[in-house]
């Protein structure tokens, strides 16, 4: 055996070895799949006959040559990054050239992102220097591992979106009536298909169900102008990734770019995938987990390019910081409450869809961030006062936490 052919079977015996391990000590090998579920720690291709089982190896070693591979998330579900950490770092070992894109960041905080993975800043300087607070606004413990992993790697980490003001300012008006300059160098976004105009249409009317309005019903128009305005911002948000993934690619056109992204912009291939199309870029993988106990009827052909099986740890764990259990939005006057969740702390305080926060603990909310804040500063089992604007007139609550964190 010569030197280069001797160099070619040690290269080949590495990479057996490599996705020998990826199969016994991270993934569970592919086994026979019930044709309406994912077992937890098996992986399966959706089709039109139900799931087909993957074996570990065959899949990454096909991932490996994809230019995109897009890792959808439930942003709240510590689960779904941990099996998010796994996959990337796989694909690290098969493809070191990668660079990580993030949902979570708007491109105006990209700075911070180049000087974490840098080294140069602590974890709290950095989610100070990214805005964290107001641009994500989720426990950033459940990120943190995936950031430590770009930073000890150096992998570098690009933020993929645009600031929340301008999806707002589509939604409130549409596209059009944004002026070009202030709409952050992005272009006009593909048009949606008929499936997901279908998909937007009922995420759009249960929103709308909850706000202050409460307007929309299921026999809301799709030319409802509310509603196009709301899938031009969708639209909008899709392309932004989109286009974020494309300028990284043609920076660094040998790069792997792996997204960490909301699974309702993946999800059939109908928001981010889409727009990669129109921009050019087909060589997209589409990954997503499957909690169990999920409704298993989604997992249709064209859901996803695989499924991962997962369930709830069952170890212990750290406590959770509170939840007062509501969605917010920016508002003139302080923080409106657009949603409030059922069996939350919140309900029970008597907080309403499209109230206006105004204070928390005697301080001024002026951002979401103030409230979220106040909330994830409150220890178990106390209690924090909310005065709301409601209507013409100012109500005082009392958001009472129990004893001990879910």
């Amino acid at each position: 055996m010569n030197e280069l052919s001797g160099k070619v079977a040690r290269h080949r015996a590495r990479r057996r070895i490599l996705l020998a391990l990826l199969a016994t000590a991270m993934l569970l090998p592919a086994t026979a799949l019930p044709a309406d579920c994912v077992p937890r720690g098996a992986w399966g291709a959706p089709g039109p006959d139900g799931l087909r089982p993957l074996a570990v190896a065959d899949l990454f070693g096909s991932l490996a040559r994809r230019s995109v591979v897009l890792l959808g998330e439930r942003h709240d579900s510590a689960e779904h990054h941990r099996w998010q950490l796994h996959v990337i770092a796989a694909l690290h070992a098969l493809r070191p050239d990668m660079v990580i894109g993030l949902e979570m960041f708007p491109r105006r905080v990209q700075p911070a992102l180049d000087r974490w993975v840098a080294g140069e800043l602590s974890e709290a300087e950095f989610l100070q220097a990214s805005d964290w607070r107001d641009v994500w606004n989720t426990d950033p413990q459940l990120y943190l591992p995936i950031f430590h992993f770009a930073r000890m790697h150096g992998i570098p980490m690009v933020a993929l979106n645009v600031d929340r003001k301008l999806t707002r300012a589509v939604r409130k008006e549409g596209f059009d009536a944004v002026p070009a300059q202030e709409r952050e160098g992005i272009s006009r976004p593909a048009p949606g298909s008929a499936q997901y105009i279908e998909f937007l249409h009922k995420s759009f009317v249960e929103h709308e169900k909850t706000g202050a309005a409460g307007r929309a019903t299921e026999s809301t128009s799709t030319e409802d102008p509310a509603f196009r305005h709301f899938v031009e911002s969708q639209l909008v948000w899709d392309r932004a990734m989109a286009e974020g993934i494309a300028a990284t690619l043609e920076r660094k056109p040998t790069a792997q770019v792996v997204g960490i992204l909301g699974g309702a912009h993946i999800v059939n291939r109908y928001g981010v995938p889409h727009q990669l199309e129109a921009l050019g870029i087909g060589d997209v993988a589409v990954l997503l987990p499957s909690d169990s106990g999920s409704d298993c009827e989604q997992l249709v052909a064209g859901y996803a390019d695989a499924v991962f099986g997962l369930s709830a740890p069952q170890l212990a764990s750290a406590p959770r910081r509170q939840r007062l259990g509501v969605w917010l939005e920016p508002d003139a006057g302080g923080v409106r409450i657009r949603r409030v969740e059922e069996g939350s702390v919140a309900e029970a305080a008597g907080v309403r869809a499209g109230d206006i926060v105004v204070e928390v603990a005697g301080l001024p909310a002026k951002e979401p961030g103030d409230l979220a804040a106040a909330v994830q500063r409150h220890a178990p089992g106390t209690w924090l006062p909310l005065k709301v604007k409601r209507g013409t007139g100012a109500v005082e609550l009392i958001a009472k936490f129990p004893p001990t964190t879910p």
